[in-house]
């Protein structure tokens, strides 16, 4: 998945312009980051290699016992057979994204998007402010999944139920095509928690961290 061609350069300044206004009230820096997927899942390749190899060989015994005049008997075809069905299951499930998800666990596909979300979170320093006030907006597409994590500044005075009304409205908009459009309102709305909170900006206050969107 190519993200960067989900984005225009329109849809850039938007969001970067939202992440500037969301700031230019508040002491904390928020950092959007989206990701095409969270994991590599090989493990999905490996089930689906196995189902449908299964599958084929379970219609090659239905064959041999009702449709005898179409059966195979010979063991090399069986192997074969078995075989071709096993790669095809494995190429469905690495290029066909649906395909990949159905044969993951939603505990697995939470468990991926979490992990890959923390990397985020220090691969683009969200840590390093000042006042440890750092929020980070993680989106991942494959998974349909969104996390917003706030560093310890912020955590331990905002409930995580302001984040996951965040989290809702984004993953709804989404799924409505208006990515940007949720970006840009779970922006605002940290700027609001923050400022809330009274995480209201200083004199000397500076911009710690870029205000452009990620996309990895």
């Amino acid at each position: 998945m190519n993200l960067k061609k989900k984005f225009s350069e329109s849809d850039l300044t938007r969001i970067k312009a939202a992440v500037r206004e969301a700031e230019s009230k508040i002491s904390g820096e928020i950092v959007p980051v989206i990701v095409g997927k969270s994991g590599h899942y090989t493990v999905a390749n490996y089930k689906g290699c196995f189902l449908l190899a299964s599958i084929v060989f379970v219609f090659i015994i239905i064959f041999d016992r009702y449709v005898p005049q179409y059966a195979v008997y010979d063991p090399l075809m069986i192997f074969l057979f078995v075989l071709i069905g096993g790669l095809a299951g494995a190429a469905l499930a690495n290029y066909v994204p649906w395909v990949k998800r159905m044969l993951l666990s939603q505990q697995h596909l939470d468990h991926a998007t979490r992990q890959r979300a923390e990397n985020a979170f220090l691969e683009e320093e969200v840590f390093n402010t000042r006042h440890r006030t750092g929020i980070m907006i993680f989106v991942s597409f494959f998974e349909h999944e969104v996390i917003v994590m706030a560093d310890s500044g912020i955590s331990k005075v905002v409930e995580q139920k302001e984040w996951d009304k965040i989290v809702n409205t984004l993953t709804t908009n989404i799924r409505k095509g208006k990515i940007v459009e949720g970006l840009e309102q779970a922006l605002k709305r940290c700027g609001e928690i923050l400022l809330d909170k009274g995480f209201v900006i200083e004199a000397d206050d500076k911009n710690e961290l870029r205000d452009d969107l990620r996309i990895n």
